[in-house]
């Protein structure tokens, strides 16, 4: 099971993923996080660039009224496939892919991604609760 660090950074992912479609960032983070998924394997790397493409032509072909469920839900989809990844690496493998994706999603947001996000909870309590969105997401607990 994943710390709760790198499955925030996995959501992360994910959501930089969606922002970078269709921006200037999008090219270097599909390289970036297809080779990381690759894991060294040409044809796995492809695979999950046929994959990433499909995520911009759903991105793309959304209309008005349901880009946010979509963008949401291909969110959910990268965050997924990147804490398998996390999860399923030996842990000096985990964290240099922690600090690729780190890398990845600090290039989209400086290339222009998209707004980051920035949450504060203060005084609050969370039961089976859960931070959602995209972009890059700086979350304070006080």
């Amino acid at each position: 099971m994943l710390v709760e660090a790198l499955l925030a950074l996995a959501a992360a992912g994910g959501g930089a993923i969606v922002q970078a479609a269709g921006t200037d960032a999008w090219n270097g983070m599909r390289s970036g996080i297809a080779r990381m998924l690759g894991r060294g394997e040409t044809a796995r790397e492809h695979g999950e660039l046929e994959r990433l493409d499909r995520t911009q032509a759903v991105l793309e072909a959304a209309n008005e009224d349901e880009v946010e469920r979509v963008r949401t839900a291909q969110a959910a989809v990268w965050q997924s496939r990147l804490e398998m990844l996390l999860e399923e690496l030996p842990e000096a493998q985990r964290q240099q892919a922690a600090a690729e994706l780190q890398a990845l999603i600090e290039q989209a947001g400086a290339a222009g991604g998209g707004p980051p996000v920035h949450n504060d909870f203060s005084g609050s309590t969370f039961e089976k609760s859960a931070v959602q969105g995209s972009g890059t997401q700086h979350n304070t607990f006080n």
